[in-house]
């Protein structure tokens, strides 16, 4: 009886023992690296042009505004000033409620794609 007792002890031990093992916490919990979003030279035709065109042509386009866009077409400058103009082109992207979200019925663009377009914006939503 007192041998099984210390059998089993020692069975616990060994297994607490060999269960314990030191990762390295980088390995277990690998860091997400944060790229940085640069929005300091945010131009309509190098970049925000491309993330219209790439998020929202599909239903914005002069081709297919009237039939899936609402009438709203957002292929050219022209076109997307008004929308900048009232705030309707950056509330619907950040989709926080005041007007409909787009892309409609999807989730946000992403993240930079955001803040390159209210970069532009805030520094005048200049046509270069």
């Amino acid at each position: 009886m007192k041998n099984n007792k210390i059998n089993y002890i020692a069975i616990v031990i060994v297994f607490v023992l060999s269960s314990c093992y030191y990762d390295k916490k980088d390995q277990i919990y690998p860091q997400v690296t944060n790229t940085a979003c640069d929005t300091t030279n945010v131009t309509y035709a190098a970049v925000v042009a491309p993330i219209i065109a790439s998020n929202c042509s599909n239903c914005h386009a002069s081709s297919n505004a009237n039939r899936s866009g609402a009438g709203i077409v957002l292929d050219n400058y022209t076109s997307m000033k008004p929308y900048v103009t009232n705030n309707m082109l950056l509330n619907s992207i950040l989709q926080n409620g005041t007007v409909v979200p787009m892309p409609l019925n999807m989730p946000k663009i992403d993240a930079c794609s955001i803040k390159k377009i209210a970069a532009w914006i805030s520094k005048g939503a200049i046509n270069n």
